[in-house]
C-alpha cells in the first residue's frame, strides 16, 4: 500500500510540473531535452558507491527543485523556474515508476523497496 501511495504521489507531481509548465508557455523541446538530465548525478559512482549515493540523492530530492521554482519565482527569472519545473517533474516521474533515493548497499536498493 504505501509503495502505490509513493507511486501516486510521484504521478500528481509529474503532472502538477507539467500543468504549471504550460502555463508559462516554455518550450517542450527543452522539456523533454533536459527532463533526464538530473540522471547525469549516475556518474558521480564512477568515484566510489559512497560518493555516488551522496550526488545522487541530492539530485533527486523535491527540497532543491522546488527551491529553484520559488526563487525563480520570487526573483521573476523565468529560466530559473524552467529548470526547477523540468527537475521536479524528473523527480516526480522517477516516483512514479518506482525509482528512489539510492543506500549504499547498492544502486538498485531505493527507499521505496524497503516500503
Amino acid at each position: 500500500m504505501q509503495k502505490r501511495i509513493v507511486h501516486f504521489e510521484g504521478m500528481v507531481v509529474f503532472l502538477a510540473t507539467i500543468y504549471m509548465y504550460s502555463i508559462y508557455e516554455f518550450s517542450w523541446i527543452i522539456f523533454f531535452v533536459f527532463l533526464l538530465a538530473p540522471d547525469l548525478s549516475m556518474l558521480a559512482y564512477g568515484i566510489n558507491n559512497h560518493v555516488g549515493v551522496k550526488i545522487y540523492n541530492v539530485c533527486h530530492t523535491y527540497i532543491i527543485s522546488i527551491l529553484i521554482v520559488l526563487l525563480g519565482v520570487y526573483f521573476k527569472i523565468d529560466t530559473v523556474i524552467m529548470i526547477g519545473l523540468i527537475w521536479t517533474a524528473y523527480i516526480g516521474m522517477d516516483r512514479m515508476f518506482g525509482y528512489g533515493l539510492k543506500y549504499e548497499t547498492g544502486f538498485k536498493d531505493t527507499h521505496i523497496q524497503r516500503l
